[in-house]
C-alpha cells in the first residue's frame, strides 16, 4: 500500500498527489512512469512521474480525470492508500549538455515536462519552456517551471493568460528570431505534438516527443501502445515513451487512441446505473 501524503487540485479535473514510495523515488529518472491500481480489482493506470524527492522518499503524480478509474482516483484523499504502484518504468529521457533546449508542455504535459526541464538545466543547458493550455485556469506549476528555466512563455487558446495562440506559434517565433535551438522536447496532446514536430521538421531541429498517453498495460504485453516509428513498430511503454518526433506516424497514433473509447463510456454508464455517482461524473 502506498500512502497519499498530500493532495492538491491544480485545475478543473486535475489533481496532484504526493505518494510515499521510497523504493521508487530512489531509482526514478526523468521521463519514467509508474503503473497504479487503486484497489485489488482496479485497472492498471500509467502515470508519468512528475517529480520525485529521493531524500523524502516521495514521488509526485498528476491525474486528469477522464474516465472511471481516474475519477475514482480523483476522489481519494490525503491519508488514503493506493493498493499497488509499480515502477519506475520506461526508458529515461536522455539528458546531456546540448546547448539550448526548448521544453514544450501542453495541458497535463506541463507536469510531465518539469523533471526533464530540471535535469536539462542541471546538465548545463539553456532551458526555454513553452507552456500551453486551452484557458488560464488550466495552467499550473508556472513558478515551479520558472525555477528551472532561463525563459518561460505561456500561451492559451482563448488568450485569457499569456499570449493568445498555440505553443507551436511561439516556438516558430523563437526559430524565426534566430534563437539557436539544439533540441526540442514535447509532451502533451498528440495533435499538439504532431503540429510542433511539423514546425521543427524543416529546420532539422532534433525533436523528441513522449507518447505516454497511449499506454494501458505498461509492460509491453497488451500491445495497446503499439506505435509506428519510421519503418518499425515499437511499444511506447518498453521502447519509449520518448521517440524521434519526426519519425512518428501521428495519424495512426490518433486512431489508436480511440480504441477503448466505447468501453470507457460503458464503464462510466454502468457506474452511474449502480448508483456510484461519485466514482463517475
Amino acid at each position: 500500500m502506498y500512502k497519499i501524503l498530500n493532495k492538491e487540485t491544480l485545475a478543473p479535473d486535475e489533481k496532484m498527489y504526493v505518494l510515499d514510495a521510497p523504493d521508487i523515488a530512489g531509482k526514478t529518472l526523468p521521463g519514467q512512469f509508474i503503473i497504479i491500481r487503486i484497489d485489488e480489482n482496479g485497472e492498471r493506470i500509467p502515470l508519468t512521474i512528475a517529480d520525485y524527492d529521493r531524500k523524502k522518499g516521495t514521488i509526485t503524480i498528476i491525474v486528469q480525470e477522464v474516465g472511471k478509474s481516474t475519477i475514482q482516483l480523483g476522489n481519494m484523499k490525503k491519508g488514503d492508500s493506493i493498493f499497488d504502484v509499480a515502477g519506475p518504468l520506461g526508458v529515461p529521457t536522455h539528458i546531456e549538455k546540448y546547448g539550448t533546449v526548448i521544453c514544450v508542455g501542453g495541458g497535463v504535459g506541463i507536469a510531465c515536462i518539469y523533471p526533464i526541464a530540471s535535469a536539462m538545466k542541471q546538465a548545463g543547458n539553456k532551458v526555454i519552456c513553452i507552456l500551453g493550455a486551452r484557458t488560464r485556469e488550466l495552467i499550473f506549476w508556472e513558478d515551479k517551471i520558472k525555477a528551472v528555466s532561463d525563459e518561460v512563455y505561456i500561451t492559451t487558446d482563448d488568450g485569457s493568460y499569456g499570449r493568445k495562440g498555440f505553443v507551436s506559434g511561439r516556438l516558430k517565433e523563437l526559430i524565426d528570431e534566430k534563437e539557436k535551438i539544439d533540441r526540442v522536447m514535447v509532451i502533451g496532446p498528440v495533435i499538439m505534438m504532431k503540429v510542433v514536430s511539423e514546425v521543427t521538421r524543416p529546420y532539422k531541429i532534433k525533436t523528441i516527443v513522449s507518447l505516454n498517453s497511449i499506454m494501458v498495460d505498461g509492460t509491453g504485453m497488451c500491445g495497446s501502445c503499439r506505435v509506428e516509428i519510421g519503418d518499425e513498430i515499437k511499444f511506447a511503454c518498453v521502447d519509449g515513451p520518448d521517440f524521434d518526433a519526426h519519425q512518428v506516424n501521428y495519424d495512426l497514433l490518433m486512431n489508436r487512441q480511440k480504441v477503448y473509447a466505447r468501453e470507457e463510456k460503458e464503464a462510466c454508464n454502468k457506474c452511474k446505473q449502480e448508483g456510484n455517482v461519485n466514482a463517475c461524473k
